[in-house]
């Protein structure tokens, strides 16, 4: 069918019907936020640990100058919308003055034990109109009734306190980490809930929240909630196309990472790890511009600061993305179309900058084209598109072309069947498939046009386009200048020898290089260190396999050293937490004392035996 011009366009009286699974208005609302801040803070950022056992003392929580305050203007500051704050994480420890369980913040000798940073971070929010939300690890490692039916007295009390105390809460959050070994009141046992839906019973939980505060956004929660995750740690929708749909309820995708490679929590040292604002940018098309949300980890040092290094780097992504949107090409660009239903729902309702109209043809065409003309010519390199999700998801695959040198030259390619984008593919250059409540497509170079055409060319029914927006990417924002030196604490390993099992790759794991390392093809395993002097050690960090494999990937760990190679001291022991998800460096730190030799020891590894490292260092005290 030929293109008809604005004002010829037959008239419909009504809207179409809905299609399929529909978002809540909850949900709606929920997505439009597109991106806002994890904030992890608790024991683990005293202890050096991602995942804490459970046995910390809560004594060790202390912070010299915490200004909750200040990190929500932080945020806000930079474009966010909202924050949510780790209330209790794996360890059990909690940071507010729960009647729940003993260890809790009152045992904390900050403010005296009458502190209470769960109400100091939503005061701020509501002080700043931030959404304010809250993560709370269904997990308890400290809890002796963990695993028992006793447990689920202590966190349906935990999320009733949390909903009832703190006002609005936008988002709860309830991590996928369901029991292992911990400490469990002291027992030090390795306990097994089986299904997590069964022990927790979701829907119970679901139906808690829903009466304390119904505009609650439920993430996980064993897929009865409204959000789930976008299936990396590291900030990408897992898979584009995305389908926001579970059977025939609407289930929308949060996709979350840190802002520092060295993990959720703060660790000495990490101002040199944090990510660069052109690769935020990367994660950002890659999970919002997937459709899905982002949530962005910035977590508070020992004495209540977030890290300065971590700041820069958000704030320059945040203008970097405040310039990305700041002008659409395509608004107020007349539109004529092959087909519409109506003049209140025809073309231009594309470009008129309001989210809540869309153009869309009549029912059973489900393959209309669209053709902008732009007031004048543009340069352009982001090309986003919306559907009207409150009728539900419906484009399966787009075309975008460009009239250039006197020819229409196809720059966003349609997507066929069976195609999938994984990880950071298709930042640039990737093609159209669904469109859902929004999709980016970052393209290869930028393009000078004033004619623009969308063909729809599958979809499951008759497509509701709100939104056709021409961006162009900035250049990429420098982070303020934060000093960021090489840790004077780590010993150089030049010299050492090894031996142990597989030593002739022992060196591979401190060569510096992260793609190379020591492995062997049974767990457990070790190996060998001679320093050739004598050296004081208080630490070490170990780096998993960066491969993107985790077949021998080492969790479970023991060092010892020794003065003569022949008496050795156990001085750490332990577990190297949530490596499938987030491999990243992790830094255990135990009481100096002398040593020449050092074994490592790879006990227990993921998917089988197999023991492996990327790389390994070794610490001294420092002034």
């Amino acid at each position: 069918m030929g293109l008809l011009s604005v004002g010829t366009i037959m008239q419909a009286a009504e809207a179409p019907e809905p299609f399929g699974p529909v978002p809540t208005e909850q949900q709606v609302k929920w997505l439009r936020m597109e991106w806002y801040a994890f904030v992890h803070f608790g024991l683990n950022t005293y202890t050096n640990k991602e995942w804490g056992y459970g046995d910390e003392s809560p004594a060790m929580f202390n912070p010299s100058d915490f200004d909750a305050e200040a990190i929500v203007k932080t945020f806000k500051g930079a474009g966010m919308n909202g924050m949510i704050y780790t209330a209790k994480h794996h360890d059990g420890f909690c940071t507010w003055p729960t009647q729940s369980t003993e260890h809790n913040i009152t045992l904390s000798p900050w403010k005296d034990g009458k502190g209470d940073v769960v109400r100091e971070f939503a005061n701020a929010c509501k002080k700043h109109n931030f959404a304010f939300g809250t993560y709370l690890s269904p997990w308890d490692r400290n809890c002796a009734e963990y695993g028992k039916p006793g447990y689920l007295d202590v966190y349906y009390k935990q999320i009733e306190e949390l909903l009832t105390n703190y006002g609005p809460i936008f988002e709860i959050w309830f991590d996928g980490a369901m029991g292992g070994d911990g400490y469990y009141g002291g027992a030090r046992q390795n306990r097994n809930i089986g299904k997590a839906d069964t022990y927790y019973n979701y829907e119970q939980v679901v139906k808690n929240i829903r009466k304390l505060q119904p505009d609650c956004i439920i993430w996980g929660a064993a897929g009865r909630g409204d959000v789930t995750w976008a299936g990396s740690e590291k900030g990408f929708a897992k898979h584009y196309p995305l389908w926001n749909a579970q059977g025939d309820k609407w289930l929308s995708l949060e996709a979350d990472t840190p802002i520092n490679h060295r993990g959720w929590f703060w660790h000495p040292g990490q101002g040199a790890n944090v990510k660069k604002p052109q690769h935020l940018m990367e994660v950002y098309l890659s999970s919002v511009g997937r459709g899905a949300n982002l949530i962005l980890n910035l977590a508070p040092d020992r004495d209540g600061h977030l890290d300065p290094a971590d700041v820069a780097a958000l704030e320059a992504f945040g203008k970097m993305r405040s310039k990305l949107l700041s002008k659409d090409y395509a608004l107020q660009a007349k539109v004529s179309t092959s087909e519409s239903r109506g003049r209140k729902f025809d073309g231009s309702q594309m470009t008129d900058g309001d989210i809540e109209s869309y153009w869309c043809p009549n029912d059973g065409t489900t393959t209309p084209t669209a053709e902008l003309k732009l007031a004048r010519p543009a340069t352009f390199d982001v090309v986003r598109l919306r559907e009207q999700i409150r009728l539900g998801q419906r484009v399966e695959a787009f075309k975008v072309e460009a009239w250039v040198d006197g020819k229409w030259q196809t720059i966003v390619e349609p997507g066929q069947p069976g195609e999938k984008e994984t990880g950071f593919n298709g930042v640039r250059g990737g093609k159209g498939h669904t469109i859902g409540h929004q999709v980016m497509r970052w393209l290869p170079q930028p393009v000078t046009t004033d004619r623009v055409r969308l063909s729809i060319t599958r979809a499951k029914a008759c497509p509701c386009i709100s939104e056709f927006s021409l961006l162009r990417m900035p250049a990429a924002e420098q982070a303020k200048s934060v000093a960021a030196q090489g840790d004077p604490s780590v010993l150089n390993s030049k010299g050492w020898t090894f031996s142990g099992f597989a030593a002739e790759l022992a060196p591979l794991a401190f060569d510096g290089n992260p793609a190379t390392m020591w492995q062997h093809s049974k767990t457990p395993s070790h190996f060998v260190v001679d320093m050739q002097k004598t050296h004081v050690l208080n630490a070490f960090s170990y780096l998993p396999r960066q491969d993107g494999k985790t077949h021998g990937m080492t969790t479970r760990y023991r060092v010892e050293l020794s003065l003569d190679g022949k008496n050795w001291k156990n001085v750490a022991e332990g577990e190297f937490g949530n490596l499938r998800a987030n491999p990243v460096e992790q830094t255990i730190s135990f009481p100096a004392q002398k040593a020449r030799y050092l074994r490592f020891f790879s006990t227990a590894a993921l998917d089988g035996s197999g023991s492996s490292v990327a790389e390994l260092k070794l610490h001294t005290p420092t002034k």
